[in-house]
């Protein structure tokens, strides 16, 4: 495994320490590295409505964003179970807004890691093509 991948997967697995899980116990974290190199880091946040509770991934993002970064090549996502573990599809499709070629890490409680292209894991993500710039990309 790159270097690159095991220092982003050691982020997501010190986000997931942080994450609020009270209702199922499943703690998830993700780290994004942005193309400048820096990585942001979200957990996920249950809520008692389930429908208002934010993934881990998206929370990077949102994070990341915040500061300013809207390129990305790469996310670690880890939990604390064992078993496959996989962005959802919510977050596959808000990461393919910014970098659909973006390698995608993840790593479950009993060790499995996987690396897989989000391209492949989301093959037809909805995409608008914009003839101008989004909005706050001047």
């Amino acid at each position: 495994m790159k270097q690159q991948h095991r220092k982003l997967l050691s982020a997501a697995r010190l986000a997931m320490k942080k994450a609020y899980s009270p209702y199922s116990k499943i703690k998830v974290g993700a780290a994004l590295l942005s193309d400048s190199g820096k990585i942001f880091c979200g957990a996920n946040v249950e809520n008692a409505s389930y429908g208002l509770t934010i993934c881990a991934e998206r929370a990077a993002v949102a994070v990341a964003v915040a500061a300013g970064a809207r390129k990305f090549i790469a996310v670690a996502v880890a939990w604390n179970k064992k078993g496959q573990v996989s962005p959802c599809g919510a977050c596959l499709q808000v990461l393919s807004e910014f970098c659909a070629g973006m390698e995608v890490i993840t790593a479950a409680g009993g060790g499995n890691i996987t690396v897989r292209k989000l391209s492949d894991m989301l093959p037809d993500a909805f995409q608008i093509q914009l003839s101008s710039p989004r909005r706050g990309e001047d």
